[in-house]
């Protein structure tokens, strides 16, 4: 019989296939399932034979059955300002990219649901490498584990605070595996992220909303990037499936669900959606549901047509939404010198023609 890769296993999963393959006694099971559980996602442990709380012999037959691999990390970038950047090598040898920004109080990692994307935002690189996959759960998560062993984040300190699913993809176009990913990211017997430390970023995919309300729960983060739908529809096609005042009523459920304020994606792109008329209209917006605002710097790339928006003007447009009374917060650009920030990362893996 092949090894099976562990990460391919949700609890549940796991359970059966103990159950199934190794012949322990019934009531064992949930117990012999925990210990691998925690000695993997806990303790970061790849090895089957560290698992002492196994007897040898239940090890040994352990070892023959499943793998602890993970996907190679084939380049490292770590950009002046401490952000690191992997390219990480997947088993069929795609490539996918995740990012690990450090702050003075926190650490955020921005981790990718697909390879490429199908929405060719106009101002987002990654938009430009076309969708070649969905990732798996496994996929989704290894980009966590793997970090996680890089800078060694296995203690109760925790380096990583938080997670972003805001890399490469369309979360809500891969959702049943990110959902997946978000329970295993969740399990208080393993990684242990709460609700609130996991952030779930969509370009306004209306229909899914609701669904991930009540099944995925973290934060979720709305990519907008301009106040109208003429202005959208220019920079983001998607919205001539999904218009604002859709997005806003599935926003209100959403919060009303989760009991938590949406944040508003806004990459400022000059002389296109950051005049004082977009702000005003921002703020008729903001006013419909429970939000905040990122107001963030444009980051340019090889061949982009957009230039980022000044900084005094980006400040003055985010003082007309504080005057109103929302929260508007100037997201400074990190990683920028290794194309590890917003809507820049992309790798060169290319769909595979059929033969």
């Amino acid at each position: 019989m092949s090894q099976k890769n562990f990460f391919d296993f949700n609890f549940e999963s796991l359970k059966l296939f103990l159950n199934e393959e190794l012949n322990i006694e019934e009531k064992k099971i949930p117990m012999r399932s925990k210990q691998i559980w925690q000695s993997v996602y806990k303790k970061g442990s790849f090895e089957i034979n560290n698992l002492t709380t196994f007897p040898l012999e239940l090890r040994s037959k352990l070892e023959d059955l499943i793998s602890l691999q993970r996907p190679k990390i084939e380049k490292t970038q770590t950009s002046s300002d401490g952000t690191i950047k992997w390219l990480i090598k997947l088993f069929d040898g795609n490539e996918v990219e995740c990012v690990y920004i450090p702050e003075k109080t926190r650490a955020t990692l921005c981790i990718s649901s697909q390879v490429g994307c199908t929405l060719n935002c106009r101002f987002c690189h990654t938009g430009t490498q076309r969708l070649v996959k969905n990732l798996s759960f496994a996929e989704i998560v290894n980009q966590v584990m793997i970090a996680k062993e890089q800078i060694n984040d296995w203690d109760e300190q925790r380096k990583i605070t938080n997670i972003v699913l805001m890399g490469m993809g369309e979360p809500f176009y891969n959702y049943d595996n990110v959902k997946t990913a978000v329970e295993i990211l969740k399990d208080k017997e393993g990684l242990n992220y709460g609700a609130k430390k996991i952030t779930v970023s969509t370009a306004g995919i209306a229909n899914k909303i609701p669904e991930a309300a009540t099944e995925i729960g973290t934060y979720l983060a709305l990519s907008l990037h301009a106040p109208t739908d003429n202005i959208r529809e220019m920079i983001m096609p998607i919205n001539k499936k999904f218009k604002i005042k859709d997005l806003i009523e599935q926003c209100k459920y959403y919060s009303s669900v989760v009991k938590e304020k949406i944040t508003l994606e806004y990459v400022m792109l000059r002389g296109v959606n950051d005049s004082m008329e977009c702000a005003k209209q921002l703020v008729k917006l903001m006013a419909q549901f429970p939000c905040k605002v990122n107001l963030i710097e444009f980051n340019p790339w090889p061949g982009v047509q957009y230039l980022p928006t000044e900084r005094e003007e980006m400040e003055k447009f985010g003082k007309v939404i504080q005057d109103a009374g929302y929260v508007a917060t100037i997201r400074r650009s990190r990683g920028q010198d290794i194309l590890g920030a917003c809507g820049q990362l992309r790798t060169e893996s290319e769909k595979k023609k059929a033969l």
